[in-house]
């Protein structure tokens, strides 16, 4: 289930937990986890309850972030996100499979606890360190992950990195991330939160990068950023219309017993290249509603 943006909420700010579903992101973020000061997590975990309680349908995707497991906040944390409304919680600082199989035994017990089906809720690392990346092949193979988030901010601390404007410094962790994803079968990991709120045009050349790259989503701290989000990783016309073309001559050679087909600026199509355009259409497919005007 693609999401092109997650929009995170502080879970102790009353007034923005009140706003955020109704912000147009396509996934909703209760963070209770570095946005709540320690102090306040407790409040954080009964205003999140509260804000569950009164999720109307259709509703954003709707995930909690929780504390890390090295933390003594996260079973706490689980115990709330046990919820119907909740797609899945995202783990901060995750590290290790033990990690993830520690959470997913405490989900097991929170869902049995609220009646949902054991595996209900699926798992998002969020990979910010250099043993997390060393790790994210072992995570991948568990069975409740759906996708890894990056995090760049802590990521480049860990690994005392000064990250430019080209965000080169993160290039090798971002690429490792989206081979493994692919590997494991799992969704394409979801780009970091670009925090220069003012930068609109620095957030698209960066989104762009990581769409490029093979990520698919990005994290987002401020609605002003959602347009921009969903323009990047929305097909456009052009690319739909391609796709279409590349799908529709592939068909005609399998219909004439060819198993590869040419179009007419001399493209070679082979099975790949229409898998990539069948993804495409298939995208277009989804986010036609949520952007009519990239529909054709």
């Amino acid at each position: 289930m693609l999401a092109r943006s997650y929009l995170f909420v502080p879970g102790d700010n009353e007034k923005l937990l009140g706003k955020v579903f109704n912000a147009g992101a396509d996934a909703v973020v209760l963070d209770l986890e570095d946005a709540v000061a320690p102090a306040n997590k407790t409040r954080a975990r009964e205003m999140v309850a509260a804000t569950l309680q009164k999720v109307a349908e259709p509703a954003p995707l709707l995930y909690i972030r929780i504390n890390a497991i090295s933390t003594p906040f996260w079973r706490d944390d689980i115990a709330v996100a046990a919820h119907p409304s909740v797609r899945g919680i995202r783990i901060g600082k995750a590290e290790s499979l033990a990690e993830l199989q520690a959470a997913d035994n405490e989900l097991s017990l929170a869902e049995q606890r609220v009646g949902l089906a054991v595996g209900t809720l699926r798992v998002v690392p969020t990979v910010e360190s250099a043993v997390g990346l060393m790790n994210a092949a072992e995570m991948a193979r568990h069975p409740r992950i759906e996708a890894f988030a990056f995090g760049a901010a802590d990521f480049a601390k860990d690994i005392n990195a000064d990250v430019d404007e080209h965000e080169t410094q993160t290039l090798f962790a971002r690429a490792q991330l989206v081979v493994l994803s692919r590997a494991a079968n799992i969704q394409p990991p979801i780009a970091s939160v670009f925090t220069r709120l003012q930068d609109l045009e620095g957030l698209r050349a960066s989104t762009e990068r990581q769409r490029r790259l093979g990520f698919f989503g990005r994290s987002c701290i401020h609605p002003s950023q959602l347009p921009i989000i969903h323009e990047v990783f929305t097909p456009k016309a052009e690319q739909i219309n391609d796709a279409r073309a590349v799908v529709a001559a592939f068909e005609r050679a399998q219909s004439a017993g060819a198993g590869v087909a040419t179009l007419a600026n001399g493209q070679f199509v082979d099975a790949p290249l229409v898998e990539r355009a069948r993804a495409v259409l298939s995208l277009a497919e989804v986010f036609a509603e949520a952007c009519p005007e990239d529909a054709v």
